[in-house]
Formats: C-alpha cells, structure tokens, sequence
C-alpha cells in the first residue's frame, strides 16, 4: 500500500508544528520546484528562518531528511501535471478530428456522471441537503475556475430562499471574505488536488466558529475527512487530460432539487418575489401567459404596468 503523499503529511502534522515550522512546510507547498534544487541554507533564508528549523520541519512530517522529502516531491511533480500539459495529452489523444474531441468529451462527462450515481448514496446526499436546509447561511467557498461554480451556486441558492454567500478571494482578500462567517453558517468548499493556503484558512476559520463544512473534491477526501463534516466525492474527467466540471454542477443541481424538495412551500415563494422583483425592472410580467384565450390575456395584461418608452 502505498505511503501518505507530501500533502497528506502535512495536514496529519499541521497541530503538531510550531509557527516557524509551519512556516517552513508552507513555503514547500508553494516552492516545490526550488525545494528540489535549493540547500538547506537557502531555503531557511528564503522561508524567513534557520537551517535546523528547516530540517526540524522535515522531519516532523515523518520524513528522514531533506533527500527524502526531495524524492517524494520529484515524484509528485511528475505525475502533477499543469493545465497546459493536461490539454497537450488532451489534444494527442484526439489529434485534430473535432468529432473525436466532441466524442471523447461527452464520453469523459458520462462517465463522470456515472461515478457520481455511485459515489454518493441517498444517505450521503440527504445529509448534504440536511446541511444546507439547516444552515443559518451557505457560504460557497472556490478559487481560480471554481470560483464561477461557487458564485453559480450561492446565486441559485439565494433564489431558493436560502441566505448565501462566495469565498472567492485568494491572498489576504480572503481575509475580507472569512470575516463574514459566522456561527450557525455551513461553508460548502470545493477544493482539488491539493490542500493550499486558502483551503486550510477556510477550515482553520470554520473550526474556530464551530461552524459545519461539506467538501466537494476528486482527490483530498482521504487527506481532509478528519477536518470537514462530509465530503462528497465528484470526479473531475482523467487524472492526465484536461479537467471538467460537468460532475459538479451536476451535483450542485442535484442538491438544489433536494432543497426545493425539502422545502417546496418556501421555495416557489421566493421564486414567485423574484418574478415579481424582475417584472418591476422590465416593467412587464416576466412568465409567459399559460393559457391562448384572449381574454385572458388580457386580464394578466391589466395587473401590468405597461412598459416605459424608450
């Protein structure tokens, strides 16, 4: 069986390290490249530290020395590979037929979806809606291109009726956005590959408060289950080609219909304001007419402010 990779070591030590250590194991994650190359001396210097703190910090991940961490580091490298080099392997595999990109895709997604009916069973996922329905708000936390599911996410919860917000920054933005969090929240995180500096400030914020967090990833599950309430599983496409998100807005979907379903009264009234918001904007009814009958018509036309002149 294989071993813990570099970050499942990290998040099994984060209580044990002092702040300099932390520190120190932060600057790997960000510099794993210069890890590789750099003596101990220059990456105490750039870490801000001493070489035994360094060499303290490596060893408390359970590592015999630098050498080792180095070889794990390399080793993870290689397979972690970067957007441009996961459309390259996307694009040989399909070579320039664009039906067989438009086919190889729907293929990745189907089975995405596939995995998705497996992985998460009827009690996983009503503990999941129990959690949103329950919550006092729903703050979606996602960075880089999650940050737009994220947003998708917490908009259409708002239109169900449930309170809700976006943890979309990166760097000390993120700060501004944590202070919004309060107790009786759940934060959804989504979150893949690997745990950052952003990801832990979430959980390490969600821990002080007391506050619930469901995770939604590919691959952090094993690393992250003792830190987070639930996790639910959602395949982002191969491992090596171009990652896809078909499975998670699918999931995200799922779960809005599991509110609704919860709560069906409370939803279609606050969908029923919006319209009625929306058509004080456009000036107009925004539903169309259900039945033909003139009359009819009519009478809905008469409720309506008739529309301003531009």
């Amino acid at each position: 069986m294989p071993g813990p990779t570099f970050d499942e070591r990290v998040a099994a030590n984060l209580g044990e390290l002092s702040p300099a250590e932390l520190r120190v194991v932060r600057f790997f994650q960000d510099n794993r490249e210069h890890v590789l190359v750099a003596s101990a001396a220059e990456l105490a210097q750039r870490a801000g530290t001493s070489d035994a703190t360094v060499v303290r910090a490596t060893r408390a991940m359970g590592y015999s020395g630098l050498d080792e961490m180095r070889r794990q580091l390399a080793a993870e490298l290689r397979q972690s590979l970067s957007p441009a080099s996961r459309l390259v392997r996307t694009l040989e595999a399909v070579g320039d037929d664009l039906r067989s990109a438009f086919d190889m895709t729907l293929d990745i997604h189907h089975k995405a979806i596939a995995d998705l009916r497996r992985d998460i069973s009827p009690v996983l996922f009503k503990a999941a809606v129990d959690s949103l329905v329950g919550a006092r708000r729903v703050f979606v936390f996602g960075i880089g291109p999650s940050s737009a599911l994220a947003d998708y996410f917490a908009i259409q919860l708002r239109r169900f009726g449930l309170a809700s917000g976006v943890l979309r920054h990166t760097g000390l933005l993120l700060a501004d956005d944590l202070q919004q969090i309060a107790k009786g929240d759940l934060v959804v995180i989504l979150a893949y590959s690997r745990i950052y500096a952003e990801l832990d400030a979430v959980i390490e914020r969600a821990d002080r408060l007391g506050i619930r967090k469901v995770l939604l990833t590919d691959t952090l599950g094993p690393v992250l289950r003792g830190r987070v309430d639930q996790v639910l599983p959602v395949a982002r496409g191969h491992t090596d080609s171009l990652s896809m998100h078909s499975a998670t807005l699918a999931l995200m979907e799922a779960l809005l219909v599991g509110v609704a379903a919860q709560r069906p009264a409370e939803t279609v009234a606050s969908l029923e304001l919006l319209n009625e918001l929306r058509a004080r904007i456009a000036g107009r009814a925004m539903e169309l007419p259900i039945s033909s009958d003139k009359r009819g018509r009519e009478r809905r036309g008469a409720k309506t402010r008739p529309a301003r002149r531009r």
